[in-house]
């Protein structure tokens, strides 16, 4: 994986699999964010279950969790680290409950990007505010 595109599907990835269950609801929200978000325009989104693939296949190996993060991190410029961050947030809402161990995946993937405090509490705070029920 070299390009930015895996590097957010990575992060979206990573969000859903943080408390080890990937719910229809969250890989659906991950095909919606790759059709819509501009980012992605450039994106062969047949190639999307074989990112989700590789993606899940690194983080079972031996200190995945630190290689998918290296790997995002790595992979993209410095302006798509709070696209990053926001996208994670959106699929950790998308099933609207939040767990303790996605809680975890964002701060640590925040402080893997760097992502400013203040920044990542406005993108969190939007994430919520879009998935918000009655």
């Amino acid at each position: 994986m070299t390009d930015h595109h895996s590097a957010l599907i990575y992060s979206m990835v990573l969000a859903s699999a943080a408390d080890r269950e990937m719910t229809d609801t969250e890989l659906r929200r991950i095909g919606q964010i790759v059709d819509r978000l501009p980012v992605f325009d450039d994106f062969d989104t047949d190639a999307l279950a074989a990112r989700a693939v590789e993606c899940a296949e690194l983080l079972n190996a031996e200190e995945g969790l630190e290689a998918v993060l290296e790997t995002i991190r790595d992979n993209l410029p410095q302006k798509l680290h709070e696209t990053a961050y926001a996208v994670a947030c959106e699929i950790v809402v998308a099933d609207g409950r939040v767990a303790q161990e996605e809680l975890r995946l964002l701060e640590m993937l925040a402080q893997s990007l760097p992502i400013d405090r203040l920044a990542a509490a406005a993108i969190e705070r939007g994430a919520r505010a879009r998935h918000m029920r009655l």
